[in-house]
């Protein structure tokens, strides 16, 4: 694990309460796929959040952060970011990252700002292992949380192994994808998961559901199931 200090490059707000943010470190860094950051408020307080660029992106970091000013607590990240001062963070954590030594089909699920652990992965294996299956399921309260959805359905028509799912649990009428949650959708979608890597990020307590579920139900072995909920259990 590295300590880094980090120039603000670029902030841009995505949705009314996602930010993404891009860091320039001031040396060296390196990290796996699906692995994640501390930014450091003070030596008594950190807060974790993943990346979102991948191992190949070596001059900056891509974060996506969920803040509003009814989160307090989240804005107290955004205050220097903002104001774009140094911040200080450390790299890597997480023992979630992408099993690349393998070419079991990959199976996504993200809720929320979790799809920047997924499109980490994700991208990675688009380029360092072009022909591996992969699959991504994507969750949100509302359509416009699904942010980067557009950018993964274009990304289909480059990529024929790859495919994108939607999930939208209060669907506008404009929306065309599908409704509900993430769980029912895969337990929809696949009679068996036993041929599959799973990487699962999002509330831990969905995360620990789904895992049962998905081994006592789809026949999921439970060592291909990866995510940082089940690290901290």
């Amino acid at each position: 694990m590295t300590t880094l200090t980090c120039k603000i490059s670029s902030v841009d707000a995505i949705t009314d309460t996602v930010y993404r943010v891009r860091l320039i470190p001031e040396s060296d860094f390196h990290f796996r796929a699906g692995q994640y950051l501390m930014i450091i408020i003070d030596k008594f307080d950190k807060r974790p959040f993943s990346l979102a660029s991948t191992p190949m992106e070596t001059r900056f970091i891509e974060l996506h952060i969920q803040a509003s000013k009814f989160n307090l607590k989240a804005m107290d990240i955004m205050q220097p970011i903002l104001k774009k001062q140094l911040i200080t963070v450390e790299i890597p954590q997480g023992e979630a990252w992408l099993r690349d030594d393998s070419n079991r089909a990959i199976v996504l699920m993200a809720s929320g700002t979790g799809f920047s652990y997924a499109r980490s992965i994700l991208l990675t294996v688009l380029t360092r292992q072009p022909e591996r299956k992969v699959a991504i399921y994507w969750g949100g309260r509302k359509r416009e949380h699904l942010y980067d959805l557009v950018k993964l359905q274009l990304l289909m028509l480059k990529h024929r192994q790859l495919s994108v799912v939607g999930v939208v649990e209060q669907p506008d009428a404009h929306w065309k994808g599908r409704s509900g949650t993430l769980l029912k959708a895969m337990m929809h979608d696949y009679t068996s998961l036993k041929p599959y890597d799973i990487y699962i990020a999002g509330r831990f307590d969905i995360a620990h559901i789904a895992r049962e579920r998905f081994c006592t139900e789809r026949q999921a072995v439970v060592e291909r199931i990866f995510g940082d909920a089940f690290t901290f259990n």
